[in-house]
């Protein structure tokens, strides 16, 4: 689950993160107030006006600007507010800013990169750094890998001194400014194990003239199979910022994401998904969807699920690749039967069905006077639907 800049920000606050004042509008107007009652003599009356939508990358699309006044203030979010964001994490359709976050303006001296990030190949949480603060990582790790450190810290033994020394030597952290440092780094690692996260990135920590440590903005991942303990974290959900058709599938049961291709997909098992979607991509195609109906899917969620693939009007043809364990390959093709009648699918549907009664589902197609192409091997039924389409 994915948070806003904000509502990270009301997270971290409780674990005594420095952080600045700031307050959410939904107007301009609200924008004005939020600028009025937060721009003082300490920084000139400067705040900043943030769009918050869940996406890295909002500076450069005009998603974040300075605002002197109260009245700038508001007609900036005049501007940000209804418009559609586009990052490199949006994809090309964007992301409508429905609120801005009003902050107060500080004197930024250095800017650092910090996250911590669930390390699967370690099975640790692992801390990624760089003096590289307020650029996107993946272009630092691109251009410059040399100036990025990553650091697993074991579940077992915790954030140990070591840990802290190798950052702050790798930062070049002023010997003056450990202290402070040390404690950021280890609240962030508190914050980041008590909440379940998937992912708490910084970017970018600052040192204020001051020599203050300010964590300027947050990005924060949680895990979803945890949010049943976080109950303050769960209620944050903001169902604006989820593909309509993710709410419907984890409404039914079904796990489904969204992709940008126009090979709609339907398959049993996550790791046969991803399998369908790579060698998709391996005959020249390009998957619409991640969707896994799971092992003891019945005929109507097959039925919810083709509905699914066919509210994307990118879909051009549909790939069901089922393999019959649990799952029975006639209930599969019961639902592509009751789906197809119902929906009055236009688009080519190429099937394969393996496993348990699979003899029994092909007859059900075979007899169903569909136009469906049947197929026995995953690259044959890849191969065809990507022909198909093209």
């Amino acid at each position: 689950m994915n948070l806003h800049e904000y509502q990270a920000k009301s997270l971290l606050k409780d674990f005594g993160i420095p952080l600045l004042r700031g307050e959410l509008a939904y107007t301009p107007l609200g924008a004005q107030k939020a600028a009025s009652n937060l721009g003082d003599k300490s920084n000139n009356g400067v705040v900043i006006v943030k769009a918050q939508v869940h996406a890295g990358g909002r500076g450069k699309a005009g998603g974040v600007k300075l605002a002197k006044t109260p009245h700038e203030a508001r007609e900036i979010a005049q501007k940000i507010l209804g418009m559609k964001l586009v990052t490199p994490q949006t994809g090309a359709e964007g992301k409508l800013v429905r609120k801005v976050w009003i902050e107060e303006g500080c004197q930024i001296k250095k800017e650092f990169y910090v996250s911590v990030v669930v390390d699967r190949a370690k099975g640790s949480p692992a801390f990624i750094v760089s003096q590289e603060g307020g650029m996107e990582i993946e272009e630092v790790a691109h251009k410059n890998p040399e100036k990025i450190l990553t650091l697993p810290v074991s579940v077992e033994s915790g954030l140990q001194e070591f840990h802290l020394r190798l950052i702050s030597d790798f930062l070049k952290i002023e010997a003056e400014q450990q202290g402070k440092f040390y404690k950021v780094l280890k609240d962030l690692h508190r914050a980041f194990l008590q909440l379940d996260c998937d992912m708490l990135e910084i970017n970018p920590l600052i040192v204020t003239a001051g020599g203050e440590f300010i964590c300027l903005d947050a990005k924060m991942a949680l895990d979803d199979n945890a949010l049943f303990r976080q109950k303050k974290a769960a209620a944050m959900l903001d169902l604006d910022e989820i593909d309509e058709r993710e709410i419907r599938a984890a409404e039914v049961g079904i796990n489904y994401v969204a992709l940008d291709g126009n090979i709609g997909c339907m398959v049993n098992g996550a790791g046969l998904a991803m399998a369908t979607m790579d060698i998709i991509a391996e005959a020249g195609g390009t998957p619409a969807n991640f969707l896994d109906v799971g092992g003891g899917a019945t005929k109507e969620m097959v039925t919810e699920a083709f509905k699914l693939i066919l509210k994307d009007s990118a879909v051009k043809g549909v790939f069901v690749n089922i393999f019959g364990g649990i799952m029975r390959c006639d209930v599969i093709a019961a639902g592509i039967i009751e789906a197809a009648s119902e929906l009055n699918i236009q688009v080519p549907v190429v099937v394969r069905l393996q496993g348990t009664n699979v003899e029994l589902g092909k007859k059900l197609l075979a007899e169903s006077g569909l136009k469906l192409t049947p197929c026995d091997e995953m690259d044959e039924a890849a191969r065809t639907i990507v022909k198909l389409v093209k």
